[in-house]
């Protein structure tokens, strides 16, 4: 009969437990990172919900050159009233 040490079968207990762990470290991550996007693109008046296409991979790559090169609805509408104001003040 072969004895074998009792933290023998603590090991695969934790690789789950740290497999766990760095799942909930990546959702958490990826959560965080989608918060951001989508508060970004409401910031630029944008709708929120263009955030959640950051899931997507090759979008993930071209919406930030479409938001840093793009005229954002806000800039526009700044832009509007500014040139009303400045009619009025004729």
């Amino acid at each position: 009969m072969q004895h074998y040490p009792q933290h023998a079968n603590a090991e695969p207990v934790l690789i789950a437990f740290a497999a766990l762990f760095v799942a909930l470290l990546v959702l958490i991550s990826v959560a965080i990172t989608l918060l951001i996007w989508c508060k970004l693109f409401s910031k630029a008046g944008y709708s929120w919900a263009l955030g959640l296409l950051m899931l997507l991979p090759i979008v993930s790559i071209i919406m930030p050159f479409f938001l840093a090169f793009a005229d954002w609805p806000i800039r526009k509408e700044l832009r509007l009233l500014k040139q009303q104001q400045e009619r009025a003040k004729m």
